[in-house]
């Protein structure tokens, strides 16, 4: 077999500064020992996130110059509008400046005390807005998807059974909506299998519920269905996502993710009386609902995204990329979320640094010495994302203590890459010595963000 090689030509590049490890000492204690609050300048190698960090297309740059500006019915937005739903079949399509602003309308309408949003897993903006309103945010994972170390294909999936008695628990009338993320973010960039769709959508028929898709990602779960379930092997992707898609009332999108932009978002629908209250609140907090929070040519951007997304050769070496550095690190021996996601590898941080106990964020420790060591900026996703306090104060951990490394898309060569395994590598030779971390300042709600570290003495 051929080496897989990037389906596109560099035609501009960035500069990298490169830093020492005693210059990089002072710049993670200067921010806290939080990586958010570390400049991008700074940064050898970004992977913070997948999100807003793609390299458009000259396409795509085409477009930020044919962007219509009109304050209503810009022409950018019809394009906008065919491309969506030409993909996801819905009615309603509502612009947003970004993933969160869609999942605030919405959660703002349906939500509020005494509310329940079941997922396979909510991501973190998600979880918050839904908090947020008063509302609870419940996942209900697979089990599989709780254990790093076993392979399976489809470890992002619901937990059928969990679901149905969730809502025989709650009661159908306290459930507005039932989310599926695509893939599963939270969960390590697992997709959901069709199968896991369809039993999702004949239980929300059962109870009368409508199924929402998280669907920032969904390309990439189209092509993970693709190629690991059986009769989609000679369907397209396209034809994948519609399928998809069929089977959901609606759905949320960060175009940051699978449009291949740097900002925008979109809400769509296919009831006609929650679109008139979304667009309602669309106007007073984002903008006219033929442009809600974006530019013209940001619209053009996303449409010719969507397109582009959804070309095979583009997700076999997106998802092909991912699969060589997890590969690269289980052959050295590293534990990580089996098997490699879509958009990232996640570091299994108990079994990467045992010693250090929950309470005292393991991942969080893996981050701040993979900066240390090579500039590389990663996250935790475990206790400092999802940890919650008892009555007590007392830490209710994460299911999961990970270490995501999302991967930009179109961003980085092979040998950035290479340097990743290499400097995980050495990190992961000197585990014994990583030490834990306490929080000293946080916020009330996505503390992750702007949470202030120090080391445990």
């Amino acid at each position: 077999m051929k080496t897989i090689i990037e389906p596109f030509k560099i035609k501009s590049v960035e500069p990298i500064r490169f830093t020492t490890l005693e210059q990089r000492e002072k710049i993670l204690k200067d921010a806290f020992y939080n990586p958010f609050m570390i400049h991008s300048r700074d940064v050898i190698i970004d992977l913070l996130t997948d999100s807003g960090t793609s390299a458009m297309s000259s396409e795509q740059w085409a477009g930020i110059m044919r962007g219509d500006e009109a304050y209503a019915g810009s022409q950018s937005f019809f394009r906008f509008e065919r491309v969506v739903k030409k993909i996801t079949g819905f009615k309603h399509i509502i612009p947003t400046h970004q993933g969160r602003a869609a999942e605030k309308i919405l959660f703002s309408i349906l939500g509020g005390p005494g509310k329940y949003f079941p997922s396979n897993t909510h991501f973190d903006t998600t979880r918050a807005n839904i908090e947020f309103v008063g509302s609870e945010a419940i996942d209900l994972l697979n089990e599989i998807g709780l254990h790093p170390e076993i392979r399976a294909d489809f470890k992002g999936n619901m937990d059928i059974e969990a679901l149905e008695k969730f809502i025989n628990k709650v009661g159908a009338e306290n459930i507005p909506l039932v989310m599926l993320t695509v893939t599963n973010n939270s969960g390590g960039g697992q997709p959901v299998s069709m199968e896991n769709i369809k039993e999702t959508r004949r239980i929300c028929d059962k109870y009368g519920l409508k199924l929402f898709l998280d669907a920032c990602r969904f390309a990439e779960n189209a092509y993970f269905i693709k190629k690991r379930e059986k009769g989609y092997e000679n369907k397209s992707v396209l034809e994948i996502a519609q399928e998809m898609f069929s089977y959901a009332d609606g759905c949320t999108m960060s175009a940051k993710k699978d449009a291949l932009v740097n900002i925008g978002g979109f809400l769509a629908m296919n009831d006609d009386e929650l679109a008139l209250k979304c667009r309602n609140v669309l106007i007073v907090t984002e903008g006219f609902p033929t442009y809600g929070g974006l530019a013209g040519r940001d619209l053009e951007a996303i449409a010719q995204g969507l397109e582009e997304v959804l070309e095979e050769d583009y997700l076999k070496y997106r998802i092909r990329s991912v699969e060589y550095l997890g590969e690269k690190l289980i052959a050295s021996g590293i534990p990580i979320l089996e098997p490699p996601g879509g958009h990232a590898i996640y570091i299994d941080a108990k079994g990467f640094a045992p010693q250090i106990p929950p309470e005292q964020y393991p991942g969080q420790s893996i981050v701040c010495e993979l900066y240390l060591q090579g500039g590389i900026r990663a996250v935790e996703i475990g206790s400092v994302m999802f940890g919650k306090y008892d009555k007590d104060g007392k830490l209710i951990p994460a299911k999961l203590e990970l270490v995501r490394l999302a991967i930009p898309r179109r961003v980085y060569t092979q040998s950035h890459i290479d340097y990743v395994i290499e400097v995980i590598q050495e990190v992961y030779q000197k585990r014994d010595k990583l030490r834990g971390m306490k929080i000293i300042e946080e916020a009330p709600m996505l503390r992750h963000f702007t949470a202030k570290f120090s080391y445990v003495d």
